[in-house]
């Protein structure tokens, strides 16, 4: 998948710095809906116990946070970490996201954790390499950026997508920097 050369400001990539502040802040927003989901699939179905309807838990974690991503990527291209760091999400071409295509992105983007995950279980890590072994698949995930002249992810190149940067499109009042510009 090719992109075009950027014709306008619209088309900026908002930095690296920017993207991981708005995944830190994206992680803290989705402790507190998977705390709530876990909590009311626990109380629902009576789970006393954490190993009891432990897959059932986890597929039902992973369809709710599917649905958040999903659900604000094709109603606005934005979640609310993205909508404090001014970033958006939109189709190559600059268009809105449809449901099928912040679907396909959604799970895409999972690759930032299972391939290492599954490399850790495959290979029976232990201790200090369950650990290593998914932060190098994260780490190495992270510099796909470098492969693409937009500084696009894998992920975005693959679903034919692109983060934009709307600091560019709308500045700020007083046109000031912030501190991870």
């Amino acid at each position: 998948m090719k992109f075009p050369a950027p014709t306008s400001a619209t088309e900026a990539t908002p930095s690296l710095k920017r993207r991981f502040g708005s995944m830190m802040y994206e992680s803290m927003l989705l402790f507190g809906i998977v705390f709530v989901s876990a909590l009311i699939f626990s109380t629902l179905l009576q789970q006393r116990n954490a190993l009891y309807l432990r897959h059932g838990q986890q597929a039902w974690l992973f369809l709710v946070v599917t649905v958040y991503f999903v659900w604000c990527w094709s109603h606005g291209g934005q979640t609310l970490a993205m909508k404090t760091w001014r970033l958006q999400l939109k189709n190559k071409d600059g268009s809105a996201l449809k449901m099928p295509k912040a679907l396909l992105r959604t799970l895409l983007a999972w690759s930032w954790f299972l391939p290492g995950l599954a490399l850790a279980w495959a290979l029976g890590a232990h201790t200090w390499m369950l650990i290593w072994i998914p932060i190098a698949n994260f780490v190495l995930w992270s510099l796909t950026i470098y492969l693409d002249p937009h500084r696009q992810f894998l992920h975005d190149r693959i679903a034919g997508t692109k983060i934009t940067d709307m600091d560019v499109i709308a500045p700020r009042k007083g046109g000031k920097r912030r501190w991870y510009d």
